[in-house]
């Protein structure tokens, strides 16, 4: 065969590849709306940026006349590309190919990348649109899924894992994503549950729909298992490109500073008013948040999960920096169990990517009833004085007001390795709120008075009480707060805080590993 006849024969297979499954199932994706996976990894990455790997693979299987059909790339698209000029590594699943489902080439595609990846030190992106194992493959197919989450697991918090779900996501396929750092899924196109309806009516008797089984809204609302909900594709790319923004490209090193033209010292003055009088009364801890950070600009996580707890990124003279804040406007700020997992995640995530956590209390304790305490509430809060505890990076608090009991330990107290602890004015740091702590040291007492009686009594106490410690002197005094500052000097002094903390070191004992409270 001649030189040009070889090269045509390359540029033909390289066409033949790119149809994937062919034009009618490429027509059958845009007609629900979902682009093709070539067209995703185009989307996202710089343009012209993509170099592709393993474009000619094909199965091997022979099983039920498989092999009288076979697709170049065998259903997953593979290589890498840069963001913003950043070394990433990709696969994206092509459902027109054997409805995108794994076989073991497949897998083995997907791990090549990942090995690499690992290698390089560069963030790992997967893209999933598939209809789980390929039937076909049998056990071949469950080992691939098993070297997959093998190397999800390694590569745990030595490079950023994020998984964007576009279409289906189920069985044994859903433990890859519920592995990786961040999972982002596009609503109405996309799903992830273990079990689908069918067989959960055949077992259960309950009649469910895919939405309302394993959707996105259950997913970021629900069960927590994603991140992010996108209105569609566009939005989900859009959402992986800015996650990058603020991690860097593997646990050795740090997130990458950008310039910044917001004056690190601005004070805001709306924050000295922005506590009520009322200590019941709620607030918008988010204007708090907005009001101290660059430029307004707060990327939230998580943002429909547990939103009694605040999580999410900015950035102080462009670095980025992780913040976790109590929302006194759900719930008054309480920790549940849903909050303590949220936070913990989040607080682990951080630290093994070297952002810096700034952290806003505002806590009236754990919440309190017999479904939390049997639910495990001890240990889920564990979680959180946990996540805290083992975080190395540069830690700052600030306590906005009410900060009780247990609550006041597991928000990144200064028992914690808080690096700072700074308390605005109207801080009450304390075991628990005056009127519960009356009923507990004065009971005997009350309980022997007529209700005149006791209701003034009470109310001496109370205010005795609330002097004493609804007020962050009491704290400061034993050294637990290192300054009290003034509210609208917040961004200043933060920025100046996390500023003197850039080369902080702390080091955890020798272990295997810690055995965290799960």
């Amino acid at each position: 065969m001649a030189n040009q006849e070889k090269i045509d024969l390359l540029i033909k297979k390289r066409e033949e590849a790119a149809l994937g499954g062919g034009i009618k199932r490429i027509e059958s994706q845009h007609a629900k709306g979902k682009f093709t996976a070539r067209e995703r990894i185009d989307m996202l990455l710089d343009e012209g940026s993509f170099e592709e790997y393993d474009m000619f693979v094909t199965h091997r299987s022979t099983n039920f006349n498989m092999d009288k059909s076979h697709i170049l790339g065998d259903g997953v698209i593979t290589g890498h590309g840069t963001i913003d000029g950043r070394v990433v590594y990709i696969y994206s699943q092509d459902f027109t190919v054997f409805g995108g489902s794994l076989s073991e080439t497949f897998a083995l595609k997907i791990c090549k990348i990942m090995d690499m990846a690992m290698k390089v030190g560069a963030p790992i992106i997967g893209i999933n649109d598939s209809g789980g194992a390929r039937i076909q493959e049998g056990v071949n197919s469950l080992a691939g899924y098993a070297e997959i989450f093998q190397r999800n697991i390694m590569a745990s918090g030595v490079v950023p894992q994020i998984s964007a779900i576009f279409g289906p996501c189920a069985g044994g396929a859903v433990y890859s994503p519920a592995l990786t750092d961040v999972v982002i899924m596009s609503e109405k196109s996309s799903y992830m549950f273990v079990t689908g309806p069918k067989v959960t009516k055949t077992v259960t008797g309950e009649d469910i729909s895919i939405d309302d089984l394993g959707g996105a809204d259950v997913h970021t609302s629900k069960s927590g298992v994603a991140h992010y909900k996108a209105e569609d594709e566009e939005e989900g790319l859009m959402i992986i490109r800015k996650m990058l923004e603020y991690l860097p490209n593997n646990n050795m090193e740090d997130p990458i500073q950008t310039s910044c033209s917001d004056p690190l010292d601005r004070i805001d003055d709306g924050l000295n008013d922005i506590i009520p009088e009322n200590p019941n009364q709620p607030y918008e801890m988010k204007e708090v948040i907005w009001s101290i950070v660059d430029d307004n600009e707060f990327f939230e996580f998580q943002r429909h999960y547990a939103k009694n707890i605040i999580t999410g990124f900015a950035k102080f003279n462009g670095v980025p920096t992780a913040i976790v804040a109590n929302q006194p406007n759900y719930l008054a700020g309480v920790l549940d169990i849903n909050a303590s997992r949220k936070a913990a995640r989040f607080v682990r995530f951080c630290d093994a990517f070297n952002v810096p956590i700034l952290t806003l209390v505002d806590v009236p304790g754990f919440l309190p009833g017999s479904r939390q305490e049997h639910e495990g509430i001890i240990t889920h809060g564990a979680k959180l004085m946990y996540a805290y505890g083992e975080a190395t990076v540069p830690k700052v608090t600030v306590t906005l007001r009410k900060s009780y009991g247990g609550a006041h330990d597991v928000m990144s107290s200064k028992q914690l390795r808080g690096d700072v602890n700074y308390a605005w004015p109207t801080a009450e740091i304390a075991v628990m709120g005056a009127k519960g702590a009356v009923e507990v040291l004065e009971g005997k007492k009350l309980a022997g008075l007529s209700p005149d009686e006791a209701a003034k009594y009470a109310q001496e106490k109370e205010d005795d009480y609330k002097e004493q410690f609804a007020n962050p002197y009491n704290a400061a005094r034993y050294g637990y707060i290192d300054d009290v500052i003034e509210p609208r000097n917040t961004r200043f002094r933060v920025l100046r805080a996390f500023r003197t903390l850039t080369n902080k070191k702390d080091m955890n004992p020798p272990k295997k590993h810690g055995n965290i409270p799960l």
